[in-house]
């Protein structure tokens, strides 16, 4: 799997967080991995695992450095599927030294622009670049 369909499984799985309580999580997972037509290597599927534990790990640092960025902002008034774009963004920028930066930014903006709402892509990339 190519790491930007990748990093949209990462996306998919990390936004179920908000509807799921940790406890729930692993079974999310096998559901997440099991049902639909979603079709994934080991390897595919230890790392979309291993990066969404990573991230899920960070959430309250993460969230913390993004309120401190959002002027006017807050983390409870970001859009749910923003959200899980800009804690995947900033977690690529910030901890993942395989991804540069503007790789991170680039591919957040082109999931807001996807699955957000609109002008999402423009909100993600103005808070990523504050980061950058």
């Amino acid at each position: 799997m190519k790491r930007s369909s990748l990093r949209e499984q990462v996306f998919k799985l990390l936004f179920r967080i908000e509807f799921n309580s940790p406890e729930e999580m692993p079974q999310q997972e096998e559901l997440f991995f099991t049902s639909g037509d979603l079709q994934v290597t080991d390897k595919d599927k230890t790392y979309i695992t291993e990066k969404v534990n990573a991230i899920v790990e960070k959430i309250p640092e993460i969230d913390s450095q993004l309120s401190d960025k959002m002027k006017g902002w807050t983390v409870d008034r970001v859009g749910r599927v923003e959200l899980a774009i800009l804690r995947l963004g900033v977690y690529e920028i910030l901890y993942d030294d395989e991804i540069p930066a503007g790789v991170a930014i680039s591919e957040a903006v082109e999931l807001a622009k996807r699955f957000g709402a609109d002008n999402a892509g423009s909100f993600v990339n103005g808070v990523l670049a504050k980061f950058a």
